[in-house]
């Protein structure tokens, strides 16, 4: 559907040629913004629907005071289907911290969180398919888990800005949440606009990135210094994703057109993770409640980790 109406806007209204470069570039932008606006709406909806339980509050209630392995688990967990971004990340940091949950398993959500969501999840399997989908999802929690218990080793706690020790925030009184539907359905509506209204700049600077990388980037250019099959492919692109910001959701038309010119499995995963998770905004974001030294112990081990992956899909692949 959104194929046919990007072919009857560009082609046959526009008149464009197929085979030129301005022709595929607007014919990518125009299909893949409708797309994935239409699943963002009708997505972020229907989670809205059942969404109104969690809150960083409940989030906090439901992993403190559990066995280490549990507590990483759920975290992970959590962290994959709550919709806090890397802007989230100075007050869920100081509410674990305060809860007693151990910072081995704040930095597990804190990866999880921003890397894996359920939006990001339908709308690359249903661009890419679910099998990058899958693969995407088991890295990301794979990720989460290993990156927060080595980083639980490190023993960060003498990191942590003193300030952030101090504060009690306290649990006080959740509101009593009305399960009605007209007040899910509300909620829902207001998810939709909040979410959609903080992302979509990115969501369409990506597709832009996206469209341009699959109209103008010769074949001959990416098969050669990006798909050449190099062992340093995959450490350039996590590089090439620090000085980047956007969310799983607005890499997703970026990896479309990687893979579509040829660029490796692993290559690309490896750039969508560090994109969502190891962006230079996120760091000094974080920087707010951990000093350097914890700030590139973090940033080392999702870079290795990232490296790790992608090496590890494009052996598989």
């Amino acid at each position: 559907m959104f194929d046919s109406f990007a072919t009857l806007l560009i082609y046959q209204l526009a008149g464009l040629d197929p085979d030129s470069r301005i022709g595929a570039a607007l014919h990518f932008f125009v299909m893949d913004i409708t797309k994935i606006f239409v699943l963002l709406i009708v997505i972020i909806y229907l989670m809205g629907l059942i969404r109104l339980l969690f809150s960083p509050e409940r989030v906090r209630h439901f992993i403190r005071n559990r066995p280490d392995w549990q507590a990483r688990g759920m975290a992970v967990s959590l962290g994959a289907v709550t919709p806090f971004c890397s802007c989230s990340s100075v007050p869920l940091f100081i509410g674990f911290v305060e809860a007693g949950i151990p910072l081995g398993v704040t930095f597990s959500f804190l990866i999880a969180s921003p890397m894996i969501n359920e939006v990001a999840v339908v709308i690359l399997a249903s661009i890419l398919g679910w099998k990058l989908a899958v693969l995407y999802v088991i890295a990301g929690l794979s990720v989460a888990w290993i990156g927060g218990l080595v980083m639980q080793k490190l023993k960060p706690e003498r990191w942590v800005e003193e300030y952030v020790w101090q504060i009690r925030m306290g649990e006080g009184n959740l509101p009593q949440q009305d399960s009605s539907f007209r007040s899910r359905h509300l909620y829902a509506v207001s998810e939709v606009k909040e979410i959609v209204g903080r992302i979509w700049l990115w969501v369409v600077l990506g597709i832009g990135v996206g469209a341009l990388f699959h109209g103008f980037v010769p074949e001959e250019w990416v098969s050669t210094y990006l798909a050449a099959g190099n062992w340093y492919d995959v450490p350039a692109a996590v590089v090439m994703g620090i000085p980047l910001y956007s969310n799983a959701t607005g890499v997703i038309p970026v990896a479309e057109a990687m893979l579509g010119k040829g660029v490796a499995i692993g290559t690309t995963i490896a750039l969508m993770m560090s994109i969502a998770a190891l962006s230079l905004p996120e760091m000094l974001i974080l920087r707010k409640v951990i000093k350097w030294q914890a700030l590139a112990q973090f940033a080392g081990v999702l870079a290795t980790s990232f490296i790790l992956v992608g090496w590890l899909f494009n052996l598989l692949a």
